[in-house]
């Protein structure tokens, strides 16, 4: 997978190499080019790849830079002597003279592809046991493979290339932002454990038996004091922490950029992000992003999308059409499109008549993973034979007035299929919006291009049927729409909207902030809705709502995940290939055997004693 419209190479991954002349070498491999034809070098890296050829040994040298050909021959006895039993990844030191490659063996897909060093000097510094893998076939070798030989992974091209990129983003980010005269201020890694959110990880402390630190899950609470403080425009790009299930997207330790700002509204938070991400991509990608980035209210992205991220990139839409089913025999549709909460909506897929049984029925499993019952469908061979030109299990169940409507509110064509979700709201956002994006990837319908967006208009609460109460749809801290507390208590909770707002990139959420409660009722009213009295409050969020006492003024910020965000200029499928050390979907580290038991004197010392727990529990 490659980055749309962004090509990767030495001069936008790292145009500024370090001098290497106080080092054992007088360049990097990977910069070797036409400019230094019949100077003398110096360089060091690992062996990549040896071949012998007729007496005359060729070894492609490789460093972080990338990798340069040199030749070998055996006039020079003591370096022939030397290449000769050099293997894959051995580390050398070589000497010698650039020259043209030979007319017709030029390799356009190096930057040192016209050149190659004549060696007159080898030196091996190391040697090397056969790898685990080979480098240049990665893709053969398991992921718990190339984890548990990290260093070994890490030494490829393409990783090489990921984590100087990720480097580049970094250092742009920063001086951009401090350019915009924000401050980069650290904030503590041991904190207090925080509830409404996912699960903490949580350090005992020694001095205090008993009691625990919990490592941070995002700074919040520290850079809303910091803007009580007068620090008013905070970064950071900071290590946090979520004991929580994992996918491809998400790791228990991550990389995330933070920011904050006193006397801002929506408008400048969002303004701020996007002239560091449009200066982001154009600096390091070369590539140009929308001026300004679109924007979409979250009921309007749930409607037509099922999702509060929705790619762009993808032409297919959801239609709402539980009115025109409310009344048919079917209950299946019926009965959802009159329930408060329930949903019936199509997604069209324009040529999709031609999808096999099976595949539909692999699409029909898929769905199911998001807690869909199942995937009527509806194949429209011609529509101008009304009925008679459909396939489909459920048209008997209609009425003729039903379907046509169903045909022409979706602008369904000849050799079109048109699926179905029918059930609460939520199962029926999550499985066609998830639904609509794997058409999408599968029938070849995404746009080769960045489609940024801001997602705005989010609900302030969103209701949990299975605790059976309200939850903050981002965190308790989001200020509402509303100016008075009072006002808050009268409203219905669900239907009030937060001043929050997401970014969203090609489909993946790259952050998400809001302006924040800035007064002590408002605060307190909020904490109200969900259920959080004085006294818990008190306990919990004692030193905020004192600090909110003297004198705060309005502040709000954004938090990016860096890891998503190089992942997706990449070109990676996981964030996992952006990360130098990640850990597996099961948190534990393949390299190092983390997490890891300890001795029983170390529990002691901290006051714990551990409880076996049977595989029932």
């Amino acid at each position: 997978m490659r980055p749309p419209g962004g090509v990767l190479t030495i001069a936008t991954l790292w145009p500024h190499l370090p001098n290497p002349e106080s080092t054992m070498r007088s360049h990097y491999c990977g910069e070797i080019c036409e400019s230094h034809l019949d100077t003398e070098v110096t360089l060091c890296g690992w062996v990549h790849r040896r071949r012998d050829h007729g007496g005359i040994i060729f070894i492609d040298l490789r460093d972080r830079a990338g990798l340069v050909q040199v030749v070998v021959d055996p006039d020079t006895e003591e370096a022939f002597a030397a290449a000769d039993r050099a293997r894959n990844e051995y580390v050398l030191r070589i000497t010698g003279r650039v020259r043209h490659r030979p007319e017709g063996t030029e390799n356009p897909d190096l930057h040192s592809g016209r050149v190659e060093v004549l060696g007159r000097a080898v030196e091996v510094l190391n040697t090397a046991k056969t790898p685990p893998f080979q480098l240049d076939e990665h893709e053969q070798v398991g992921e718990d493979v190339r984890l548990r030989h990290r260093y070994v992974d890490l030494r490829r091209p393409e990783m090489q290339q990921r984590l100087q990129l990720r480097a580049r983003v970094s250092s742009a980010i920063r001086r951009h932002l401090e350019d915009e005269g924000f401050l980069d201020i650290e904030t503590p890694m041991l904190t207090r454990a925080t509830p409404e959110g996912a699960r903490d990880y949580l350090v005992p402390s020694r001095t205090h038996p008993g009691r625990f630190f919990a490592l941070p899950q995002s700074p919040q609470l520290f850079k809303q004091l910091l803007m009580m403080a007068g620090f008013d425009r905070y970064y950071q790009i900071v290590r946090c922490f979520r004991d929580e299930d994992l996918r491809a997207d998400r790791q228990p330790e991550f990389t995330q950029l933070d920011m904050e700002a006193a006397f801002v509204d929506e408008e400048a938070v969002m303004g701020v992000t996007e002239r560091m991400l449009r200066q982001l991509f154009r600096q390091v990608l070369g590539v140009e992003l929308s001026d300004p980035f679109p924007r979409m209210r979250y009921a309007e992205a749930m409607d037509r999308y099922g999702s509060d991220k929705p790619d762009l990139r993808i032409p297919l839409e959801l239609v709402e059409v539980g009115d025109l089913v409310r009344e048919v025999d079917f209950k299946v549709f019926s009965a959802p499109a009159q329930d408060p909460r329930g949903r019936v909506a199509a997604l069209r897929v324009p040529g999709g008549g031609g999808l096999t049984r099976k595949q539909i029925d692999d699409y029909t499993d898929f769905v199911g993973r998001y807690g869909a019952k199942g995937l009527a469908y509806i194949k429209v061979n011609d529509p101008a034979q009304g009925v008679e030109g459909l396939q489909s299990p459920i048209v008997k169940f209609l009425t003729e007035e039903a379907v046509r409507g169903i045909l022409e509110r979706t602008g369904a064509q000849a050799g079109d299929v048109v699926f179905f979700g029918a059930d609460r709201a939520s199962v029926v956002n999550d499985a066609l919006g998830a639904l609509r994006v794997r058409i999408g990837h599968d029938m070849g319908l995404v746009e080769d291009a960045w489609r940024p967006l801001w997602v705005v208009d989010f609900p302030m609460f969103e209701y949990d049927e299975k605790d059976g109460r309200l939850y903050s749809l981002h965190h308790p801290f989001t200020a509402p729409c509303v100016q008075d507390p009072a006002e808050l208590q009268q409203q219905d909770a669900e239907a009030l909207v937060s001043r929050a707002y997401d970014c969203v990139l090609n489909g993946v959420e790259l952050g998400g902030g809001s302006i924040r409660i800035h007064d002590p009722d408002m605060q307190q009213a909020v904490f109200g809705v969900l259920g959080i009295g004085e006294e818990e409050a008190r306990s919990k969020f004692g030193f905020l709502l004192d600090a909110l006492q003297y004198g705060c003024p309005p502040h709000g910020g954004i938090a990016f995940g860096m890891d998503r965000l190089v992942m997706l200029m990449a070109g990676a499928d996981s964030i996992r290939e952006v990360m130098a050390f990640p850990k597996t979907q099961t948190a534990t580290c393949m390299l190092t055997e983390a997490p890891a038991e300890v001795g029983e004197a170390q529990l002691r010392e901290l006051g714990i004693r551990l409880r076996r727990v049977s595989g029932s529990e």
